[in-house]
């Protein structure tokens, strides 16, 4: 390979992975606001357009790219994104908008309720990928047990429990106009997902180091994007459940609904991901979701200082897996 044709890859691959992060953020944008929009119109429950709309849409570029990933024969990068994103969600997205907008947390029964269910999920999901293979049976399993979940938030939460203020609504010239921007949106997603898919896969092999890395890192932190965006637009006006509660319902949504998907779509076999997602990473994620809950349950507030120290132990991880898997 030529020096030339040598920087052009890399100039190409870091052109995709950018451009797939770009459209990934504006499509998620585009299609949770004309989501958000739609439902407020026809007047659904503001806590189901909570758990349902605006946690499935800040997942989607997740789902896209884990299911694409997946699809194309690289387990690595599905299994990857959902441990990336999920600990993304709470260092990176959470420690961030604590060092912005100290958080002070409203510690409910339906708070303790989600909280034990998503450290309930991550469990669950480690000792699978302890097992090595998730069949689809195994993602139809999830998908139901996410349908069951909403399904349960839906019947004890009132809808008197939140004003509909909370809720940022943009306004659109007509409903035709919504639907055409859920649709670029989504579309936006879906082409996103597949530049940033094929760039992380060719930059894996240009640094050398496995695609599962690129998936937990580069490709976690571009989508998860989206979450962060919206937990900031939510500690400005002073809604720490709300952020909470978005960490929380995406860190569930993305393990039972992009790894339900994914799997049914095409079962992930056995030694058909680095063992190091399953014998390190995954224990990561599940020691990150107990201390979000710990930090919760013991200080009731995130403030600066532990945003900080949040935000400081994603980048030591970052740093150590790529320092421990470079030219593997």
């Amino acid at each position: 390979m030529t020096a030339l044709s040598y920087y052009d890859t890399v100039i190409l691959s870091l052109g995709a992975l950018f451009l797939g992060i770009v459209m990934l953020i504006k499509g998620g944008s585009w299609a949770v606001d004309s989501a958000v929009y739609v439902a407020d119109r026809y007047g659904v429950s503001p806590m189901l357009v909570g758990f349902t709309i605006i946690a499935f849409g800040t997942s989607l570029p997740e789902l896209v790219v884990s299911l694409f990933a997946n699809l194309q024969g690289s387990p690595g990068i599905a299994i990857g994104n959902v441990l990336g994103s999920n600990i993304a969600n709470i260092l990176m997205v959470l420690g961030c908008t604590a060092m912005l907008i100290p958080l002070k947390v409203r510690v409910s029964k339906e708070l303790v309720r989600d909280m034990v269910f998503m450290l309930v999920i991550t469990v669950a999901f480690v000792a699978l990928l302890q097992y090595g293979a998730v069949s689809r049976v195994a993602g139809i399993s999830m998908l139901v047990i996410l349908g069951a979940y909403v399904f349960y938030q839906y019947k004890m939460t009132s809808a008197e429990e939140f004003e509909s203020d909370e809720m940022d609504v943009t306004t659109f010239k007509s409903d035709f106009f919504a639907y055409a921007t859920l649709f670029v949106g989504l579309t936006c997603i879906a082409v996103g997902a597949e530049f940033l898919v094929k760039g992380a896969k060719v930059s894996a092999g240009l640094i050398g180091v496995p695609e599962s890395v690129i998936a937990l890192s580069i490709i976690a932190f571009g989508t998860s994007l989206p979450e962060f965006s919206t937990s900031v637009i939510a500690a400005r006006k002073k809604q720490a459940d709300m952020v909470i509660g978005n960490i929380i319902g995406s860190n569930v949504f993305n393990i039972l609904m992009i790894l339900g998907f994914s799997a049914m779509a095409k079962p992930i076999i056995h030694g058909g991901f680095s063992a190091q997602l399953a014998d390190f990473d995954a224990w990561i994620t599940l020691v990150v979701g107990l201390t979000f809950a710990a930090a919760i349950f013991i200080f009731g507030r995130i403030g600066r200082v532990m945003g900080s120290l949040f935000f400081a132990l994603y980048v030591v991880y970052n740093v150590y897996i790529y320092t421990t898997n470079m030219g593997v």
